[in-house]
């Protein structure tokens, strides 16, 4: 366990219910999105990420666009995405749109790039999904080249090869950071270790601890390649109320409602209550109170040696208040316990 470990919260902007139990604008969200990341700043939260998605249930298409607004009032968290899915997008745009980040939040932006859990961007953006792995091998190798040296040369199948280029604005101070998404299998996590980059495991369902094999995959590919081993983090969705009891019954409604909704596009059945409930006490929920939320992150953070956890707080239809009362929990009760029990210090 490192000496030192961080704490981000992550937000798709979803669709959430307003007073009337109506839903809210797209717009409306976004605005909240923005004023919870500027609240996590404020109690303390290391980093703050926002999700892309190009579907209804979701606010947030271009999400550097919402942390550059959360960057104009804010002066220490840092701002990234959760994630970027670069296998429908180009890479120099998307160093263009970090470095710009990076630039007006004076260094804190960060980008985790994947190749998303959403398919809808692949036809919207015009790319074939047969072409789902190549494409995004191939722009994880253009951006990797890019991060590392600007100006760059390279050459691959998809595009022109490009020489000597230049790209803008160039990153000042220390290189921007980068770190590979990935859900669970076993060829991303190589991958990762092959480009150098640190790792971010996305950990939705399931015990956190059946993980491990993934971490040691990681260790072993770094091992191979002669090279320090780099960070790992961890994604999992939760949320924080004032008891176990409230926590449940907050997050029930509006988590059982989005799994259902994309269950029914994938064909899973729906959520019963008992799922919920032993993925809350057995699997990837950190669901409760401040102090059961806690216990459970140091209990992951401890069983796969990780150096940064981020909390999926945002749920469905789950409303902008009790989010706002969830990321105030977190930051001023669930994060200063956790560093207790793990006898780690805040991030510099």
């Amino acid at each position: 366990m490192a000496d030192q470990f961080a704490f981000g919260l992550d937000t798709f902007g979803d669709i959430t219910a307003g007073r009337d139990n109506t839903l809210l604008s797209h717009a409306q969200v976004i605005r909240n999105v923005i004023d919870e990341g500027v609240l996590a700043d404020q109690v303390g939260v290391d980093a703050f990420g926002v999700g892309e998605h190009h579907r209804p249930d979701f606010s947030v298409s271009a999400p550097e666009i919402v942390l550059a607004a959360i960057a104009g009032r804010t002066k220490r968290i840092r701002l990234g995405s959760a994630v970027t899915v670069l296998s429908s997008d180009d890479p120099i745009r998307v160093f263009e749109r970090f470095s710009t980040l990076n630039a007006a939040s004076s260094g804190r932006a960060e980008v985790t790039v994947g190749r998303g859990s959403f398919i809808e961007s692949f036809p919207l953006f015009g790319y074939d999904l047969s072409q789902y792995e190549v494409l995004f091998e191939e722009k994880l190798d253009l951006f990797a080249t890019l991060v590392r040296s600007n100006p760059f040369s390279w050459q691959g199948r998809l595009r022109p090869p490009l020489k000597n280029q230049h790209v803008f604005p160039t990153i000042e101070g220390e290189p921007l950071r980068v770190w590979i998404g990935v859900g669970g299998s076993p060829e991303s996590v190589v991958r990762a270790a092959r480009y150098e980059f640190p790792l971010a495991l996305a950990i939705i369902g399931g015990d956190p601890a059946r993980f491990k094999p993934y971490v040691d995959l990681y260790h072993r590919a770094f091992a191979q390649l002669g090279k320090p081993v780099l960070p790992i983090a961890v994604h999992s969705p939760g949320y924080v109320a004032d008891t176990d009891e409230q926590a449940r019954e907050e997050y029930w409604q509006g988590y059982k409602a989005m799994h259902d909704k994309i269950g029914g596009e994938r064909g899973w059945p729906p959520m019963e209550r008992a799922s919920f409930t032993h993925e809350v006490e057995r699997g990837a929920l950190h669901v409760g109170s401040p102090e059961t939320v806690a216990r459970k992150i140091a209990k992951t953070a401890k069983a796969l040696g990780i150096v940064r956890f981020d909390l999926k707080y945002s749920a469905g239809t789950l409303a902008h208040d009790k989010l706002m009362h969830c990321i105030e929990l977190y930051g001023t009760k669930v994060i200063p316990m956790v560093r207790e029990m793990l006898a780690v210090v805040p991030v510099a």
